[in-house]
């Protein structure tokens, strides 16, 4: 298996490195980061991409902030950080990912002494969540494993794998760890128009990787699941609230077929991508541009002042999700909204490997409320 990092710290340079994914499958090359504008610039055009890197990218942005700010005043430094902070976060509204990691090294840098505090503190949190953020890909993996017949086909959307990640992935990761003990999966992944991320992305990793998949118009996994040719989907996922799981525009559609068909339909994510105090109608889903749709490189695709209609996510209702694969286990909807008396997230999780063991896991959720999982 390839463990190329997507996104990384250059101490040599001070500055980030990441693979330009709008670049693949033809060209795999990487970016040297030097500057917030030149960050969210690669998040708008979607070089870094996926809930767990935006996560990641986040945090390496406060640190590169305060690493290249001239800043020496603790007061002036931490203001600075923070502007340009709030800017990273406005360039995907949807993806919780890249807030959560913001926030969490903004919250460390304020207990700062120094501005050399700041600098040390912001750079070394941010190194913690991308370590954490590749030991959570592989606890998914594991945890998820488990589930997986030993003879089967996945069907995927979009890509969850190690480029929406440091490495190894979380949808993609179960289907690694999978392969990694030996089971043969075979993986149909959908095109996921309009750029294209299973086709470019998806089979771009898993070819590399050996594993046998197909890449399919999204518009054909009903039929396939009609015919029987599909055992399970496994997608990723930028947001989950309380009553929904938002992902990649056209996850809803094979969630309702899959329920249809009665095929399992599980999600890969960890709990860093869980926002319980939100629901489906809180979160603003993003739009994109028009030429996404209308062009398709230089061919042009819808005749010169049609409207088009581009949001990058869509809801799927938690009723239609089988479980939810994290780092802790594997968990089934409804979520609740209730804590322990000690303030604890305190919930049951299922193994992947036995549908019928429990064990008890406590971990805090973002937006300092704390919420129970059950197991359902």
């Amino acid at each position: 298996m390839k463990t190329d990092m997507t996104i990384d710290w250059d101490d040599d340079e001070s500055c980030i490195v990441f693979i330009d994914q709008t670049l693949l499958p033809g060209d795999c090359r990487t970016v040297r980061c030097r500057d917030t504008d030149r960050l969210a610039r690669a998040v708008m055009r979607l070089e870094i991409r996926g809930a767990p890197a935006l996560g990641v990218a986040g945090a390496y942005g406060v640190a590169l902030a305060a690493v290249t700010s001239r800043q020496e005043d603790l007061a002036d430094l931490l203001q600075e950080v923070a502007s340009a902070a709030e800017s990273l976060k406005k360039t995907r509204p949807t993806a919780v990912n890249l807030a959560w990691g913001i926030d969490r090294v903004m919250e460390r840098v304020r207990g700062a002494q120094d501005a050399g505090d700041v600098r040390r503190i912001a750079l070394a949190e941010a190194k913690a969540i991308a370590a954490e953020d590749l030991e959570t890909c592989l606890a998914i993996g594991r945890h998820g494993a488990g589930l997986l017949p030993d003879r089967c086909t996945v069907l995927t959307h979009c890509n969850a794998g190690a480029l929406a990640c440091t490495a190894w992935g979380t949808a993609l990761g179960v289907i690694r760890s999978a392969a990694g003990m030996g089971k043969e999966v075979r993986v149909v992944a959908c095109e996921t128009r309009p750029l294209h991320q299973g086709s470019r992305l998806t089979a771009w990793e898993l070819s590399r990787d050996g594993v046998d998949v197909t890449v399919i118009t999204d518009s054909s996994s009903a039929a396939m699941m009609r015919e029987g040719e599909i055992d399970l989907v496994i997608t990723g996922a930028d947001r989950i609230t309380r009553d929904a799981v938002f992902n990649k525009i056209g996850t809803y559609m094979h969630a309702v077929c899959a329920h249809h068909h009665g095929i399992p339909f599980y999600v890969a994510a960890p709990f860093s991508t869980f926002d319980l105090s939100e629901g489906e109608r809180d979160v603003v889903i993003e739009m994109r541009g028009r030429d996404e749709i209308a062009f398709c490189g230089e061919k042009q695709l819808v005749p010169d002042g049609v409207e088009v209609r581009n949001p990058a996510f869509d809801a799927t209702p938690l009723s239609l999700v089988t479980a939810v694969i994290t780092e802790e286990g594997v968990i089934s909807p409804p979520f609740t909204h209730h804590t322990s008396p000690e303030g604890e997230v305190f919930k049951h999780v299922t193994s992947g490997d036995s549908v019928t063991a429990r064990r008890p896991v406590t971990h805090r959720l973002k937006t300092g409320v704390h919420h129970t999982l059950p197991s359902g």
